[in-house]
């Protein structure tokens, strides 16, 4: 083979080669950017749904012996507190926005009784609350209408030596209340359940 003609094979191989190199480093990129993109794809996806929900909680008041129902961010830790509530308890999961399947959930608060209750919208009327004595309407969180694979049932309760109205959600040996003074079991909505480890009726 001729010098010139071994020099531009040379040159062909170098070339392929440097071509081939090319194309693996463009296919590695590509794969590193598309496993980038769909990480912060389902991370977002993620945070939409956490952002979501909204966590329910149940306080307590030793001095009026009486419980309130709060969702996460409705009120500061520091407030409960300074307001004499205690034994913070976790209950169920909700939704912060309207949507299909979904009830809207108010506190209304009874200065009388100094009762506060959650009443979803298809329990009570405005107008019955009101004249039940109940006043201070404000959305709460929306719950669920309809059962599902992780939701449980939420009843309300009522104290007659107090005067309370108590949200709970049906876990464990629930008639267990009737011995502690608690009457009217009601439906109220469906729940998003809570982790199963989490005891709270010995809290009653």
């Amino acid at each position: 083979m001729s010098e010139p003609l071994a020099r531009q094979e040379n040159f062909y191989v170098f070339w392929e080669t440097i071509k081939k190199k090319k194309r693996l480093i463009m296919k590695k990129t590509f794969i590193l950017v598309t496993t980038v993109l769909a990480s912060v794809f389902a991370t977002n996806t993620g945070f939409a749904q956490n952002d979501e929900l909204v966590r329910v909680y149940r306080w307590y008041n030793p001095n009026d012996q009486n419980y309130v129902t709060v969702a996460e961010g409705e009120y500061q830790d520091g407030q409960m507190l300074n307001w004499n509530w205690k034994e913070k308890t976790m209950m169920f999961a909700a939704y912060r926005n309207p949507g299909p399947g979904r009830v809207a959930v108010n506190s209304w608060y009874n200065p009388d009784t100094k009762d506060y209750v959650s009443i979803s919208e298809d329990e009570f009327s405005d107008d019955q609350m009101i004249k039940m004595g109940y006043t201070n309407k404000h959305i709460q969180f929306y719950a669920l209408t309809g059962r599902g694979a992780n939701t449980v049932t939420v009843y309300r309760w009522y104290v007659p030596k107090n005067h309370d109205w108590v949200t709970i959600p049906e876990e464990g040996n629930t008639d267990a209340y009737y011995k502690k003074g608690f009457r009217k079991k009601s439906f109220q909505y469906f729940g998003i359940a809570r982790g199963a480890d989490a005891q709270i009726y010995n809290q009653l």
